[in-house]
């Protein structure tokens, strides 16, 4: 079975992230937990009893939104040498979470906002650096948002080189 791989050694593979998160203020930190806990109602609708006790956290959190973020751009930026493999079903994922990564942004209080808004500015410049135009449309059947919305933004962007 093929997995994508996250890093075993101990090193993060969303440093930024893992940097800005460690000095976040209190305030900053509350305001998340807010977004995280609606967030985990959210994913928790419609699951039996037995598997909701078992779930602490989103998957979805706000931080996983950043770090699967950073974690594509430094695959781009790597030539897709990370280790694992990564399936154009995981290009989608974490474009999914770009996406929700901007509406749960607009969840946060100005503070909040203004703390995690250099961090994200600085993965999507990397982003625009590391990727094109999609004018001729090449992904476009395979990137489809899971929100249903038309694709827009980032979604109409493929990397200079890609490995599928």
């Amino acid at each position: 079975m093929n997995e994508i791989l996250r890093p075993q050694d101990g090193s993060s593979d969303a440093p930024h992230t893992d940097e800005t998160w460690s000095r976040l203020a209190e305030p900053t930190i509350n305001c998340i937990a807010k977004y995280d806990a609606y967030r985990l109602e959210i994913e928790l609708e419609g699951l039996a009893p037995k598997i909701r006790e078992k779930i602490t956290e989103p998957l979805y959190s706000m931080r996983m939104l950043f770090s699967s973020w950073e974690h594509l751009v430094r695959r781009m930026e790597s030539d897709w040498k990370l280790p694992g493999q990564y399936p154009i079903s995981a290009y989608i994922n974490d474009l999914d979470s770009r996406s929700r990564l901007q509406s749960a942004m607009a969840t946060l209080n100005d503070e909040a906002q203004a703390e995690l808004s250099p961090l994200l500015a600085e993965l999507d410049n990397r982003f625009v650096h590391e990727s094109v135009p999609d004018e001729s449309g090449e992904l476009r059947p395979w990137l489809k948002p899971s929100s249903g919305e038309e694709p827009h933004g980032f979604w109409l962007r493929k990397p200079h080189r890609h490995p599928w």
